[in-house]
């Protein structure tokens, strides 16, 4: 399949996947996204955005799955990759880092968890104000 296929295909996967975890159905959602971060990373490499994107998101189904340690561990990869790729206090390198601290607080790993958050805290306020609703 010529590239543009695959991209395509590989949208099409992350994007039907996301609706499964929507309504559920993670076993689907979770394969969806394993065969996408496959076809993003032979054709962007495991650092590009959308690599990241369904990465991310399989994180989340994990999570959702409470498989905490397949979860814990693939949010972590997430959050070093996107600190490198897009600095620590990108929006989305933000977002990783709170994925990552439920991921610590549901498995009881209050201090990683509290450190997490906080980091994000203080970087949302010192970035978007003390007011802003991501702040309050």
């Amino acid at each position: 399949a010529d590239t543009h296929s695959l991209h395509s295909w590989a949208s099409l996967l992350h994007n039907a996947a996301s609706h499964a975890s929507r309504v559920g159905n993670t076993l689907d959602a979770r394969i969806m996204l394993m065969k996408a971060m496959k076809v993003w990373e032979k054709l962007l490499g495991q650092d590009h955005r959308e690599t990241l994107r369904s990465r991310e998101m399989l994180g989340l189904v994990l999570h959702d799955e409470r498989r905490w340690k397949e979860a814990e561990e693939l949010q972590r990869l997430v959050l070093d990759t996107r600190k490198k790729v897009d600095r620590p206090e990108h929006a989305l390198a933000l977002g990783s880092m709170a994925n990552l601290a439920s991921t610590y607080r549901n498995q009881g790993q209050w201090d990683e968890a509290e450190k997490l958050e906080e980091q994000v805290m203080e970087t949302r306020k010192t970035k978007l104000g003390p007011d802003h609703l991501d702040t309050l």
